[in-house]
């Protein structure tokens, strides 16, 4: 299982004409299958990565933040690396799995045999000043550049590392391994050798509206503040430092495809074992990215970009290699899929669905939307060709994507589209949970 961090829709696994190359995510989804509607639970770190190996929506287990105490709400939940420990697999991991902390808060011991955590190398610590030569724009975490001098030292460099010596060890149980990507999260710290790449004069921005928030309702408004006021820096840090904006693209860029070759290595080590090509592959990333889309950056909404998510799942012997899906799925079926798929009990019943009927047909119908929360009351529903917004207040967004990919007008006040939202809010929570304790972690980098 390889977990990637902050990856968005930007790839060309999922845009041939995308300026992020992904060639490792594209060979490993000539494999199995590539699931290209698909969306995660929530568009935060912590939220999605529980409800996504805990298959609990954030509505059911109140998580909706990245201070959220998951295991202190769950104190019952038996996680997905968990599950498989307890029918029989060994089950190790290395880097981001659950939400990390620097005090190992959010790690659940309970679901690993053996853990590799996140660690920079004793000589090769973070930079002492920012790279980005921005001290006042947000915090250590908002930075950008080239970093660390030897690629070696790279953290998802050596969680791989870690990864593969595991993939080459003897042992008698089946193996469940979880490696976390922790590229491209910021710092967007890269090797150099991934930057030059990406020229800097030839660097592709996001596509931006002036007028694209001119029809966001308040809701969505208070929804965005966050990552709009990220944005808000990221202006003030153009205009003292002109091209930031433009380099912290670049750095995304090139911090994306230095993560798609840690996976490339990963892939390499895998087909060396003796039973690499009857191995069960997934790979998913938490959550999107936005990078100045509707005025906002990093994550914190409900829109298109900050929760579409690449997905991928090889299957031996269940899954047609080389197939697209279509279909809208969430990464809450995830769980229910790798339990059906390796023929375990099932422990809870699932919030998510198993997806091997589109395993084994990506073209099988699928009634089932995709389900998003951020914060209590806050939810997007996404079918194949809507996305239905519902905020907290009751203000309402509508989007048409076969004709508005970039969600650009919002269709919800319009009469002649009552009969789509009613389909859609059928599928919204009928209750929030009551939001999980926080571990009140003193941090005020953005996670």
């Amino acid at each position: 299982m390889i977990v990637v961090d902050d990856m968005n829709d930007w790839i060309t696994l999922l845009d041939p004409h995308a300026p992020i190359a992904t060639p490792n995510l594209e060979r490993l989804a000539a494999r199995g299958v590539s699931f290209t509607r698909a969306y995660c639970a929530s568009p935060s770190c912590n939220p999605s990565r529980t409800a996504t190996l805990t298959g609990i929506s954030p509505p059911s287990s109140g998580v909706y933040g990245n201070a959220s105490d998951w295991r202190r709400a769950l104190p019952d939940a038996i996680t997905l690396p968990q599950h498989f420990r307890a029918n029989g697999w060994r089950v190790e991991g290395a880097g981001k799995i659950f939400h990390h902390h620097l005090d190992g808060a959010f790690h659940d011991e309970r679901s690993f045999d053996a853990f590799h955590p996140m660690l920079w190398p004793p000589d090769s610590p973070m930079p002492a000043t920012k790279l980005n030569r921005l001290p006042a724009y947000g915090s250590a975490n908002t930075d950008w550049g080239a970093w660390p001098p030897h690629e070696s030292d790279a953290l998802d460099v050596r969680t791989v590392d870690w990864c593969i010596e595991r993939l080459r060890a003897a042992r008698e149980q089946p193996l469940f391994l979880a490696c976390g990507i922790f590229r491209p999260h910021m710092p967007f710290y890269v090797p150099q050798h991934w930057l030059d790449k990406f020229p800097a004069d030839k660097v592709v921005m996001p596509d931006i509206a002036p007028d694209d928030l001119d029809d966001v309702p308040a809701g969505g408004r208070a929804l965005m503040a966050e990552a709009a006021r990220f944005f808000s820096g990221m202006k003030a840090a153009e205009a003292e430092i002109p091209g930031s904006w433009r380099e912290a693209v670049r750095c995304y860029q090139a911090a994306a495809a230095f993560a798609d070759a840690q996976i490339g290595r990963l892939l390499d080590a895998l087909d060396t074992t003796p039973r690499g090509r009857e191995t069960i592959v997934v790979l998913w990333s938490d959550h999107g990215y936005q990078l100045g889309e509707k005025d906002c950056w990093e994550k914190f909404t409900l829109w298109e970009k900050a929760t579409r998510v690449p997905f991928l799942i090889v299957a031996p012997g269940i899954a047609p290699p080389g197939r697209v899906c279509k279909r809208s799925v969430s990464l809450l079926d995830l769980y229910p899929t790798l339990v059906e798929i390796c023929g375990l009990p099932s422990p809870v019943e699932f919030e998510g669905a198993s997806l091997v009927p589109l395993l084994r047909d990506p073209s099988a119908a699928w009634p089932r939307p995709a389900v998003m929360t951020y914060r209590p009351g806050n939810h997007a529903v996404r079918s194949e060709r809507w996305r239905y917004i519902r905020y907290a207040n009751g203000d309402e967004e509508l989007y048409d994507h076969t004709l508005d990919p970039l969600e650009r007008t919002n269709l919800a006040a319009r009469a002649e589209h009552a009969g789509v939202i009613a389909d859609l809010k059928r599928w919204l929570p009928d209750a929030s949970a009551q939001s999980a304790p926080d571990l009140k972690a003193k941090r005020t980098e953005t996670k």
